[in-house]
């Protein structure tokens, strides 16, 4: 097992020991919540250090066969970017349980609960950065709208109910787009290089006269400079940012 493995799987052993404790005991489930996110940024930090700036290959890499008829891997690794991102990602989580320390008791669901989802939420955050392969990236990518659905769902403040409802179906919109693309682009990479999910051998595709003006070559285009993973979360994540004012908008007006 890889150390960037431990980094993923870490949350999620985490979020089994809190759900070991008593619901009762909510004060000692923040503080384990707590050191556990603690321990998770300074594995990734240790991550970061044994990380060689000089290569710029993927590194701490892990592949196992997943779904072999489609070619799709369970691979992780990082590269320069994905490594800030993971970084970025395990050092505010205990920031956010400090800054929901009073909150998470206010919820539909008990404390437990809050912290459970954290955790989960964390794991499939560093999922989604550690990915090379684009089947699982595209996999953690929606996953993550599980956690979220029910944070916002149980613990947001006014019609939340009807807020998570929204941001649940404007995100599965998005993400049928990604979808869409994703298949595209293993289309493309089997009359190339043979069908693939794989970032390291998609990084060597060519567009086309035919694809280049089509939405799937923005990707592709950045897959061929290495930058495949933020590009795609970027596309689809649209709709879930402030870039549709109607989405925002009624959002806001379920929560009032």
């Amino acid at each position: 097992m890889s150390l960037l493995t431990l980094v993923g799987i870490s949350p999620l052993i985490g979020a089994l020991i809190v759900l070991l404790i008593p619901a009762k005991k909510s004060e000692l489930i923040k503080r384990t919540a707590f050191i556990i996110t603690l321990l998770i940024a300074l594995f990734s930090i240790l991550l970061a250090v044994r990380f060689d700036r000089e290569s710029t290959e993927f590194q701490f890499i892990q592949s196992n066969s997943w779904i072999s008829a489609f070619n799709v891997n369970f691979a992780v690794g990082v590269d320069g970017i994905s490594l800030v991102l993971i970084l970025l990602s395990t050092i505010l989580v205990p920031i956010v349980i400090l800054a929901t320390w009073h909150e998470s008791d206010t919820g539909r669901w008990n404390t437990k609960i809050f912290y459970v989802l954290i955790l989960v939420l964390e794991t499939l955050m560093i999922g989604v950065f550690a990915a090379t392969d684009l089947f699982l990236f595209y996999v953690f990518f929606e996953a993550m709208l599980i956690p979220i659905y029910f944070l916002i769902g149980g613990y947001g403040t006014g019609n939340k109910s009807a807020a998570a409802v929204k941001f649940l179906l404007y995100s599965l919109f998005g993400g049928l787009l990604m979808l869409a693309s994703i298949i595209g682009i293993y289309v493309i990479s089997g009359n190339q290089i043979g069908a693939t999910f794989d970032l390291a051998k998609l990084a060597t595709l060519q567009i086309d006269n035919q694809t280049e003006y089509l939405p799937i070559s923005w990707i592709l285009h950045c897959i061929c400079n290495k930058s495949s993973t933020v590009a795609i979360s970027y596309l689809a994540s649209r709709c879930r940012k402030v870039s549709y004012p109607w989405h925002i908008s009624s959002l806001t007006r379920s929560a009032r």
